[in-house]
């Protein structure tokens, strides 16, 4: 006979199944490429983070793509990006609940934003761990030596939405805590259980998240970016919530690098290509799209999406073809 726990698990995974991963776009892909590549961000919106109580501070809030993208992202050094610890604030005992926060230590009954929730939905008291995939983004303290960086500064609007990229799947969460002083050190790189299971799966538990740095948090800024009433806060489930978010994170992600074909389509020969259904944008049919065949070394023969003339770079391999980076910019010139 199985227990209670197990009922609510059993429950839980099935919740997640009806979660698709998104495949990664090729300009997310590229643009992840390019950032781990660099090794560290340039532009440190604030620097001094650790991953975990144990680790080094060498993470930072990144805005080398604010003005391109309008987004900001987390990187620590030498190729690194952040791991991602279980945060279970918010509703206790809610929908989905199947007990895995129990192992949790410092579980809080409310969010950052639990007043903003409530205006959208009366009968939504907080954000849910279970239900809302929502990424804990910022840290605010008071404690000396204690790295603070209020994200609303870089113009990201409390619980708009963000893109996580974890292992080859990308998902859709939204801004929706903060990271307090209550530890001794500044940390980064944490999100709902909800979010975390969508990740990772169900072996995730409150106090046993993913250590690897290599997730990647993306936060895009600009009001366009909050789903406000639109999304469903009163959801069910992680499912019905982050379907209510999809469409409005399709449209984001055509920001960064500026092109949102999937990784499998850039890995095809340069051939004409008719009747795509592009994967990461569900909605987006490539009807017809005939390409004249690419001329050796021409300007306008641009193959890899997001690296074309006029493109953000950091290094002579950001740039398609002959294409080179040139004062932050992909262009024609010699390498």
């Amino acid at each position: 006979m199985y227990s209670s726990y197990s009922s609510l698990a059993l429950a839980a995974i099935i919740a997640i199944r009806g979660v698709a991963g998104l495949e990664i776009p090729a300009n997310v892909a590229a643009f992840r490429d390019s950032i781990t590549k660099a090794g560290e961000c340039s532009n440190k919106l604030a620097s001094g983070l650790f991953a975990s109580e144990e680790g080094t501070g060498t993470f930072s809030y990144c805005g080398d793509h604010l003005v391109d993208s309008k987004i900001v992202y987390l990187q620590g050094t030498g190729g690194a990006l952040a791991d991602m610890s279980i945060d279970c604030d918010g509703v206790q005992k809610g929908a989905g609940d199947d007990g895995r926060c129990g192992s949790s230590t410092d579980t809080q009954s409310q969010t950052s934003f639990q007043s903003q929730v409530n205006t959208f939905d009366p009968s939504v008291k907080d954000l849910n761990a279970f239900v809302h995939p929502y990424v804990v983004f910022g840290n605010v303290g008071s404690k000396e030596g204690f790295t603070n960086f209020d994200p609303t500064s870089a113009g990201i609007e409390p619980l708009s939405l963000m893109a996580v990229v974890c292992g080859d799947q990308m998902f859709y969460g939204i801004w929706g805590d903060e990271n307090g002083d209550d530890g001794p050190k500044a940390v980064i790189g944490e999100a709902s259980i909800s979010l975390a299971t969508l990740c990772f799966g169900t072996s995730i538990t409150g106090n046993s998240g993913h250590g690897e740095t290599d997730v990647l948090y993306i936060a895009f800024t600009g009001t366009d970016a909050a789903p406000g009433q639109n999304a469903k806060w009163n959801a069910g489930s992680v499912g019905e919530f982050s379907e209510s978010i999809k469409s409005l994170g399709d449209t984001l992600v055509q920001r960064i690098g500026g092109g949102g074909v999937s990784s499998a389509e850039r890995s095809k020969p340069t051939e004409a290509v008719k009747d795509v259904v592009v994967p990461t944008t569900l909605s987006t049919v490539i009807a017809k799209a005939t390409e004249e065949p690419a001329v050796a070394g021409g300007a306008d023969a641009c193959e890899w999406v997001g690296h074309c003339a006029g493109a953000s770079c950091s290094g002579m391999d950001d740039c398609d073809g002959e294409l080179v980076c040139v004062s932050g910019k992909c262009g024609a010139g010699k390498r």
